[in-house]
């Protein structure tokens, strides 16, 4: 059997659902935050996201926490978080029901 050398993108997904909204206390990935991710030939992870608000003072703290989450999955070599707010967050439209219903939007 080969040891498997390489992250798939799915796998990075869900890798970050341990990481939370250090506000919010809730997934990142269960909020919609997390839009996208993609390893390259090279073990570079490019993680696309946004945050709660353009004026998050936390952003800096997520991003090491999903740096750090990272780090030790197969073949990455580096982690690089983009932050985007195009389109912007939208709980309604972007988290699952049950953080729908956690946050009072039923």
């Amino acid at each position: 059997m080969t040891e498997k050398t390489t992250i798939t993108p799915e796998e990075i997904i869900e890798r970050l659902i341990p990481v939370e909204d250090p506000e919010l206390h809730m997934s990142i990935v269960d909020l919609g935050l997390v839009y996208g991710a993609k390893i390259d030939d090279d073990g570079m992870v490019e993680v696309t996201m946004t945050l709660t608000t353009p004026a998050c003072p936390l952003g800096p703290l997520l991003i090491g926490q999903i740096q750090d989450t990272l780090m030790d999955a197969p073949g990455v070599k580096d982690v690089n978080v983009d932050i985007t707010f195009s389109p912007p967050w939208n709980p309604s439209t972007m988290a699952n029901d049950e953080i729908r219903m956690r946050l009072g939007m039923w």
